[in-house]
């Protein structure tokens, strides 16, 4: 028997990352991510701090 996830509508989020804000278009409202890929950026950094998700977009109000 094929093994089928259902696509019930829901965006599926992204294994292995979590995420806690909010305001993000891509905030599951749980703990989630659901862009289809994410990016970090700067190009260099030294501390976790120095980094940030080049993917974030505010959800519209």
């Amino acid at each position: 028997m094929e093994n089928r996830e259902c696509n019930c509508g829901a965006p599926k989020h992204i294994q292995g990352i979590s995420c806690d804000v909010k305001n993000c278009t891509y905030h599951d409202g749980q703990h989630y991510c659901t862009a289809g890929q994410i990016n970090v950026g700067p190009t260099h950094a030294e501390t976790s701090g120095e980094t940030a998700c080049v993917t974030f977009k505010p959800k519209a109000e």
